[in-house]
C-alpha cells in the first residue's frame, strides 16, 4: 500500500490531478494505521504464550520443546514467535510464523539436541502480533530465564528398558545369546523355540505333551556389575559433537539400568589420577537416581589416567568377584602395554571387560581410493593404526581380559551384547 502511494505522488508531478488522489490515499493509510494501533494497544496485549519444558534434557538426544499460543483478541492475528534458546546451541534463528483466529490456541513443537551436560537457561519467549490490517505489530514477552539441567541420556535408558521388557531388542541389533552351561537357576518348562539349547530338552515333559519341551533357566541374580569410566585426556576426543566421555556416560546409564532390571547389583567408578566417584554396587530403590546424579557431575580431565592406582583401589575396596566394564581408549599397542600388567592383575580377581573406541574418521579415509603417493602413505599409516587395534584385542585376550572395540555411535548396543553374552556364558 505504501509503495502504491509513493508511485502516485511521483506520477502527480506529471499528472497534477493525481496529487489530490495521492493525498486522499495518504489520509486513508494513516487512518488505517491508527485503527491498527487502536485495536492492538487498547488495554493489555491479548496474546498469551507459554513454553512447556521437560524437567531435564537428555544429552545427545532430540528433546521436544512445546510452545502454546492463545489469541484472545476479537479478530484474526498473524503472529511471529521467537524463542531465546540456551546459548550452548549457538542458534538465534528459532522463530515460527502462524495465524490464529479469535479465541484459538495452537501448539508449536521443535526439538533440541544438547551435546554437553550442565545447566541450560532459556531466555524470553517473544510474540510479535500484527493487527487486522497487518501494518503494526505489538511485542509481548513471556517465560523469563527458565533453567533446565541436561543429564546423561535417560531417553536411551528408557528406550532400551522398554525394548528389554517387550523382547524387541533384536530389532535394534542386540543379539539373542544362547545360554551355555547350567550356572543358572531353573525357572519353568516351556515350549521349544528355535535357538534354545537342545541340551535343555525335557524328554519326559515332551512325551507327555507330544511336542518338544525345554527346561527354562533364569540367570543367576545379584551379581555385581561396575561401570568404570576413564576420565583421562584421551576421552576428550569428539565424535558427532559428543566427547567419548559422554558416550561412555550415556552407555553406563543404560547398562546400569538393564543390570538392575535383571536383578544384578550395579555400581559406578570414575577415575583419572585419583578415584573421583566410587558408588558401591546395589539394586535397591534409588540406586539408578544415585548413578544418574553421579554421572551428571563428571568432567573430562586433561591428565594421564593412573591404572596402577585403579588396581590398588579395586583390590582394597572390592572383595566380591564382579563384572567390571572399563570404558577407556587405547590409540596404540604401546599405550596399552604400559597398562597391561595392571589390567592382568585386575582380571585375576574380577571379570574385566574393556570397551575402547575405533577411530571412525581414520577408517573412512581407508575406504577412499588413493590417487597419489601422499594418499597411499596416509592410508598405509591409517591401516597400521587399525591393525594395532586388532593387536590390542588379541593381547587383552591373552592376559584374560575381554574386550569390545566399537564405533562411538554403536557403543551402547555392542556393550549390551557383550554384557548379555558374558551373563549367558555364566562368566559372572
Amino acid at each position: 500500500m505504501a509503495g502504491g502511494m509513493v508511485c502516485l505522488f511521483i506520477l502527480s508531478f506529471i499528472f497534477p490531478l493525481l496529487f489530490i488522489l495521492s493525498k486522499l490515499f495518504l489520509f486513508v493509510f494513516i487512518l488505517i494505521v491508527f485503527m491498527d494501533i487502536w485495536f492492538l494497544f487498547k488495554g493489555k496485549s491479548q496474546i498469551v504464550a507459554r513454553r512447556i519444558l521437560p524437567e531435564k534434557l537428555s544429552n545427545g538426544d532430540l528433546n521436544e520443546i512445546q510452545i502454546y499460543i492463545e489469541n484472545h483478541y476479537p479478530f484474526r492475528c498473524a503472529i511471529k514467535v521467537i524463542d531465546e534458546i540456551p546459548i550452548q546451541f549457538q542458534d538465534r534463528k528459532t522463530s515460527f510464523k502462524l495465524t490464529l483466529e479469535s479465541k484459538e490456541t495452537k501448539k508449536i513443537s521443535y526439538r533440541l539436541r544438547p551435546l554437553k551436560r550442565g545447566e541450560y537457561v532459556f531466555g524470553e519467549l517473544h510474540a510479535y502480533t500484527s493487527g487486522i490490517f497487518g501494518l503494526v505489530a505489538i511485542q509481548s514477552s513471556f517465560e523469563k530465564g527458565t533453567m533446565v539441567p541436561v543429564y546423561p541420556s535417560y531417553l536411551a535408558m528408557y528406550k532400551y528398558e522398554l525394548l528389554a521388557i517387550s523382547n524387541y531388542l533384536t530389532e535394534y541389533g542386540i543379539k539373542k545369546v544362547r545360554r551355555i552351561g547350567h550356572s543358572m537357576e531353573f525357572e519353568q518348562i516351556k515350549n521349544y523355540v528355535r535357538g534354545d539349547d537342545y541340551r535343555t530338552v525335557n524328554w519326559k515333559a515332551s512325551a507327555r505333551r507330544g511336542e518338544l519341551m525345554v527346561n527354562h533357566y533364569s540367570d543367576e541374580k545379584s551379581q555385581q556389575v561396575y561401570s568404570i569410566i576413564d576420565k583421562g585426556r584421551l576421552m576428550k576426543m569428539p565424535f558427532n559433537g559428543l566427547s567419548l566421555l559422554d558416550y561412555a556416560i550415556n552407555t553406563s546409564l543404560v547398562i546400569s539400568n538393564i543390570a538392575i532390571k535383571k536383578e544384578d547389583k550395579t555400581g559406578l567408578i570414575t577415575f583419572a589420577e585419583n578415584i573421583d566417584t566410587f558408588l558401591l554396587a546395589d539394586k535397591k530403590n534409588g540406586q539408578m537416581f544415585r548413578i544418574q546424579e553421579a554421572l551428571y557431575r563428571q568432567q573430562t580431565l586433561y591428565k594421564e589416567s593412573d591404572f596402577q592406582m585403579l588396581h590398588a583401589q579395586l583390590k582394597r575396596r572390592l572383595n566380591q568377584r564382579s563384572l567390571l566394564i572399563l570404558y577407556t581408549n587405547f590409540e596404540s599397542l604401546i599405550s596399552m602395554n604400559r597398562q597391561k600388567n595392571y589390567l592382568a592383575a585386575i582380571a585375576q580377581h574380577h571379570v574385566l571387560l574393556i570397551v575402547f573406541f575405533e577411530n571412525t574418521e581414520l577408517k573412512q579415509n581407508t575406504e577412499k581410493l588413493a590417487t597419489n603417493t601422499e594418499e597411499i602413505y596416509i592410508q598405509t599409516v591409517i591401516e597400521k593404526f587399525a591393525y594395532e587395534k586388532k593387536q590390542i584385542i588379541e593381547e587383552l585376550r591373552r592376559i584374560g581380559v575381554y574386550s569390545v572395540l566399537t564405533a562411538p555411535d554403536k557403543l551402547t548396543i555392542n556393550t549390551i551384547n557383550k554384557y548379555l553374552e558374558l551373563k549367558a556364558m555364566g562368566t559372572i
